[in-house]
């Protein structure tokens, strides 16, 4: 595992490109590998979307809940 988490902050992102780099960068690690994603809400749709589409082989772990930034580490299992 490595020992520097990629990290994602797309809060200055336009809200309709958010979900495409999030899934691209999703879709770029390795078994194993994670990074973490910055957001200015909670990311809690995202979530269900991992959950419809990668149900399983994703892991999900918050690493800062707010009220202004939320931290999540993503990772492929």
């Amino acid at each position: 595992m490595p020992s520097t988490d990629q990290t994602l902050d797309i809060r200055t992102e336009v809200p309709r490109r958010r979900h495409e780099l999030i899934f691209e960068t999703y879709g770029k690690l390795g078994a194993g590998e994670n990074f973490v994603l910055i957001n200015d809400h909670d990311p809690k749709p995202l979530r269900y979307q991992f959950e419809a589409e990668h149900s399983r082989e994703f892991s999900w772990d918050y690493l800062e809940e707010g009220p202004e930034v939320w931290r999540v580490r993503i990772g492929k299992v």
